[in-house]
């Protein structure tokens, strides 16, 4: 008879954004193997000099494990810190820092990465992004055996979902957070009964991302309606999708695009004049839309203008008379 026994493991966690959050609080609350620390980002100081949160930090203080917040994990002292803490495994979810041999070499059983993507499509730094952008039916977490090659490591597991209409890459990332919770606990436990498998990935189907900086946000107006849909969903809620507000006899205003449906308006297409992207081309009470490069336009339904709140489109134009033929560029 198969003994099925699972030993108990003793694992470091690393990992700093949404995504590990609860995967790092499953692991915490777990009887079964024992947590012994978390390896998470320096402190950062953001505007006013306020410190962000690390819900993660804050976690594993209320806890009372070991926290390491090193600039480069890979220095040689900071290796050793690693080994001092005794983990078999390492499991790591958007941790930010490239693992090097040294430390890769330190965990008896391996490390193991939590990839929100269905792998080999997407490696790279910003999966759940593209596969908004690019109008993907389904996203997923795959946990892959980590390699020197980024994200090129074999599979040990791989859990998928519908992408649902609307939805943003902040939902999206919290959908997958959760449903990588389950599948990051089978997987430590088939590799502490030694009976994991491990799947390697096909080179001829890999594709890449590259990391986003805050100009991929500007929304491109000349491409078509549904890739501007796309992005406006795909940018929340970082980088931030924007446009600058053009109208006469008033200076330019940035304007945040937090929300944007497909309109059936499509001046481009019907008027003797031809009617350039971003260009307003329909005012109602309630929003405004926006010509897009092909296929119509979107309607603008939540912005929020430079140092104001974010607000429906309805109350900016309580505000601020928008005519047709103001432009956003």
């Amino acid at each position: 008879m198969a003994d099925n026994t699972i030993m108990t493991i003793r694992i470091l966690f690393l990992g700093t954004g949404p995504l590990a959050l609860p995967t790092f609080q499953s692991l915490c609350d777990a009887s079964d193997h024992e947590l012994v620390g978390l390896v998470t980002q320096p402190d950062r100081s953001g505007r006013g000099h306020h410190q962000h949160r690390n819900p993660l930090k804050d976690l594993a203080i209320a806890r009372g494990l070991n926290i390491l917040q090193p600039d480069s994990i890979k220095s040689p002292e900071n290796v050793e810190r690693l080994r001092d803490l005794g983990a078999d495994l390492f499991v790591v979810a958007a941790y930010g820092q490239i693992l090097s041999n040294a430390v890769l070499a330190v965990p008896r059983l391996g490390t193991i990465n939590i990839h929100a993507s269905l792998l080999p499509k997407y490696r790279g730094a910003t999966p759940i992004h593209a596969a908004i952008l690019n109008g993907d039916a389904h996203a997923g977490v795959t946990i892959i055996e980590i390699v020197q090659k980024l994200d090129a490591g074999p599979m040990l597991g791989v859990s998928t979902i519908p992408i649902l209409p609307g939805e943003t890459t902040g939902q999206l990332e919290a959908r997958l957070a959760d449903i990588a919770v389950p599948l990051t606990r089978r997987v430590i436990d088939e590799i502490a009964q030694g009976v994991a498998s491990r799947i390697p990935q096909e080179e001829a189907e890999v594709t890449h991302v590259r990391k986003l900086s805050k100009q991929d946000g500007l929304v491109p107006w000349s491409r078509p309606a549904l890739e501007i849909e796309r992005h406006v969903r795909g940018m929340q809620p970082w980088p931030g999708s924007y446009s600058e507000l053009n109208q006469p006899d008033k200076p330019p205003l940035r304007l945040q695009i937090l929300s944007v449906v497909l309109a059936e308006t499509d001046f481009a297409s019907t008027s003797r004049n031809p009617v350039l992207p971003g260009t307003i081309i329909e005012v109602t009470p309630n929003d405004f839309v926006v010509q897009c490069g092909e296929g119509g336009g979107v309607r603008v339904q939540v912005i929020q203008p430079d140092g104001k709140r974010a607000m429906p489109s309805s109350d900016f134009l309580r505000g601020r008379k928008v005519n047709l033929g103001d432009r956003l560029v």
